[in-house]
């Protein structure tokens, strides 16, 4: 069995994977804070809804789950590109910098929170596989 075929797996590792892309994102603003005409950046939300869509939607993908009842959910995969948007939603400094310090270390701190839960999923999903498979070890 392929383990990122497993769609809770997959799934997390998107998530990961867009937590890990918008610390960088996150890391170039607080890097250019006094960067004359920068502009800070973000990483555009995953729009559940488009998600739930894209997981109705979809029909039974190499290495998904069997769905043998119709009130079965399909799920799909997510795609790995993630767009980037400007966040003009702070003043500009005088130089034309609209990057503020502790915006940016909020979202450091809610990026880096989020992704310890992500890892405590992953970490509990192979800890219950490896239980169903009889190993403790």
């Amino acid at each position: 069995m392929d383990l990122p075929s497993i769609p809770l797996l997959s799934m997390l590792k998107d998530r990961m994977s867009w937590l890990s892309q918008r610390q960088n994102v996150l890391s170039q603003n607080v890097a250019n804070v006094d960067t004359p005409g920068y502009a800070a950046r973000d990483l555009k939300p995953v729009d559940f809804a488009q998600a739930l869509k894209n997981v109705v939607s979809a029909n039974n993908f190499s290495g998904a789950l069997m769905t043998t009842n119709p009130r079965h959910i399909a799920m799909a995969q997510q795609n790995g590109g993630f767009d980037d948007m400007n966040t003009p939603d702070i003043q500009s400094s005088p130089s034309g910098n609209s990057v503020s310090l502790e915006q940016e270390m909020i979202k450091v701190s809610d990026t880096q929170a989020q992704f310890q839960a992500a890892t405590n999923l992953y970490a509990k999903a192979m800890s219950m596989m490896k239980t169903a498979i009889g190993r403790t070890g």
